[in-house]
């Protein structure tokens, strides 16, 4: 049953449950992403997300007074930040792990077993979701400022950077290919796309090819929210299981591989479908009530700590990181 976990849904719980906290969450972050710092000046959350009381910092020297310490895997894995064990844990604070890496990327968990408190992903059932993105109701019946898009040139375009044969979205191109016609454009096929291109080419495509790296619960990444949704082309996915997109993605707004007998009827239903007008149309009906939310802003996801943070238990602990990450992969 398609019931997104929608900002607002966060912002309903801030005004009615956490107005009587007075007490300020402190979140330290550990080190940037990416290392790419963001500007933690005034009241973050506030200004972002209109989060009270919710203070992020990523000065070392609050590791003794922080309710909560971030730490993003990617640094952890590659070694060049480390958890800071030599160092006592202030009692009942907080470790949060967070990574938006399908699990194949994690690395090995395994050392960090007992050491985190909380989780931050993509999955639906981390202690804090932070999805790649996600749909907000509109605050009104809307109508849409124009028919689906059908200044259609091409039926089925991809665009792929990192090409391994022996992933299923490659065998699964390959078998479509052979039906129909697939436009491909990245650094696979040497065409790659300024940022600035992206959308308008997939807009003149009927179809978007919105298959992951990684078959993985949850793992849904901004092929679905931005190249598909926003480019304005029905989304073939390819990733987690059927009921994984249903569960944040309306009826009718994606056609799943897995919904299909065998790619060859995919196909077939695809040049059907790009043929009757009306029945294509019907994909876009969503947009009357929903609109995309992209998650970018790692200073967005630290702040959906603190709404949670009286909420989740003060003595959870991770025993087995490495089990909860690798939950239903493939």
């Amino acid at each position: 049953v398609f019931s997104p976990p929608c900002l607002w849904r966060v912002l309903l719980i801030v005004s009615s449950n956490c107005s009587g906290n007075r007490t300020t969450v402190t979140i330290l972050l550990w080190h940037w992403p990416f290392n790419t710092p963001l500007s933690l000046e005034g009241d973050v959350c506030w200004d972002l997300c209109r989060i009270p009381r919710c203070r992020l910092v990523d000065q070392r020297s609050f590791l003794s007074s922080a309710d909560v310490v971030v730490f993003h895997n990617r640094e952890l894995r590659s070694g060049h930040q480390k958890l800071p064990v030599d160092s006592p844990r202030p009692r009942g604070q907080r470790w949060a792990w967070m990574s938006l890496e399908a699990p194949v990327h994690n690395g090995d968990l395994r050392r960090f077993a007992h050491m985190f408190n909380m989780t931050m992903s993509y999955r639906r059932d981390a202690d804090i979701p932070i999805p790649y993105g996600e749909l907000l109701p509109k605050e009104a019946d809307g109508q849409l400022t124009e028919e689906a898009p059908l200044n259609k040139s091409t039926l089925v375009c991809w665009v792929v950077s990192n090409y391994n044969r022996y992933h299923k979205r490659s065998k699964v191109y390959q078998e479509l290919k052979a039906t129909v016609d697939v436009k491909v454009y990245g650094r696979w096929t040497k065409k790659p796309l300024p940022s600035e291109d992206l959308l308008p080419t997939i807009s003149r495509c009927y179809f978007y090819l919105a298959f992951e790296n990684s078959l993985s619960k949850d793992y849904i990444t901004e092929k679905l929210w931005k190249n598909a949704y926003l480019g304005r082309a029905v989304p073939v996915v390819l990733g987690p299981q059927l009921s994984d997109y249903q569960a944040v993605a309306p009826p009718n707004s994606f056609i799943h591989v897995d919904q299909f007998p065998s790619v060859r009827e995919l196909g077939k239903y695809l040049q059907s479908l790009a043929e009757d007008k009306k029945h294509y149309s019907d994909y876009f009906n969503w947009k009357l009530k929903w609109s995309v939310k992209l998650h970018t802003d790692w200073r967005e996801r630290l702040c959906k700590i603190c709404p949670q943070y009286n909420r989740l238990p003060e003595q959870k602990v991770y025993s087995d990181l490495q089990a909860w990450v690798n939950a239903d992969s493939a």
